[in-house]
Formats: structure tokens, sequence, C-alpha cells
């Protein structure tokens, strides 16, 4: 239940990762409270359910099971909760550009999957294209890559957009 209790993001996908690991569970789910009634314990009946809060957990959980991440590379003590305007892997690239940009001809699987626009599926289709061509950027839309996401962290033969 998010929302419930003060509880940080950084507690939550936490205990998360450890349900993945100890108990290898293949989802975890979460949900943002309604108030329903009065209680001194909860939030005010008024109070809007977190919504977008929801849905950053939801992806940032994604990120755990499906790219390699772990909570403590997502959130830290000094940032405990994911900020409301971006999503979790794109605040994870834009607080280490220090890893970009990467060149999509020559990253292995896990290094394109840290990509903000590139998903499993297209990490998956651009190693098997790039058998038998260099990929440009017209080729990367064609794989499903979201550029206007990816564009900013990726190079193509050291061609930027």
């Amino acid at each position: 239940m998010v929302g419930a209790t003060p509880e940080t993001d950084l507690k939550i996908i936490k205990l998360s990762e450890n349900l993945y690991k100890k108990f290898r569970l293949k989802r975890v789910y979460y949900s943002a409270y309604v108030s329903v009634n009065e209680d001194s314990l909860l939030p005010a009946l008024q109070t809007k359910p977190p919504l977008l809060r929801e849905n950053r957990i939801y992806q940032a959980d994604w990120l755990l099971r499906f790219y390699g991440f772990t909570a403590d590379e997502l959130l830290n003590e000094q940032n405990p909760n994911f900020n409301p305007l971006l999503d979790p892997k794109c605040d994870w690239a834009i607080r280490h550009l220090e890893n970009f940009p990467v060149e999509v001809n020559v990253a292995d699987y896990a290094t394109l999957l840290r990509v903000p626009g590139i998903g499993v599926i297209s990490a998956k289709r651009i190693l098997q294209a790039r058998k038998t061509c260099k990929l440009q950027f017209e080729h990367l839309k064609k794989l499903g890559v979201v550029l206007k996401r990816s564009r900013y962290f990726i190079t193509c033969m050291r061609q930027i957009l």
C-alpha cells in the first residue's frame, strides 16, 4: 500500500528487491492508498491517492526485475523518493552522465538496457541487427527504440542526433 504510511520509496523498493531475492517472487503488486474512513494513524479522507508515486514504483520495480538495476542504484538516503517529473530510468541516467553517450554499435546488452528509450526487446534487436550492418538512427527507430528519449544518451557510429 503506497501512501498509507510514511515509508519512503527507497524502503518500499528495497523491500521488494529482498522479496525477489530471498523468496524468488515473480511479481510484487503496489496500490495507491485511498482513504475510506477517518483514523488518526492514516492520511485524511480528502487526501488524493498517490497514483503518480504508485506508477514510479512500478517503473522502478520493472527496472529491478528486467533491467539489472538495484534499489541502491535508483535511490539513496539523500534521495529516498522518486522524482515525480522523470521516470526512474531517465532520472538514473541524468544522475550518471559519466556513462553516456553509449555507442549502440559496440555496447553490450546490459549497457543498452541502461539507456532511456531502449527496452529489453529493442536491446535484443539491436544486438541481432548489428551483426549484419552498422546501425544508424533510422535503423534504431525501426527496431523499436524510442529516439525521443534515447537520442540524448546514444551515438551511432559516433554521430550524435
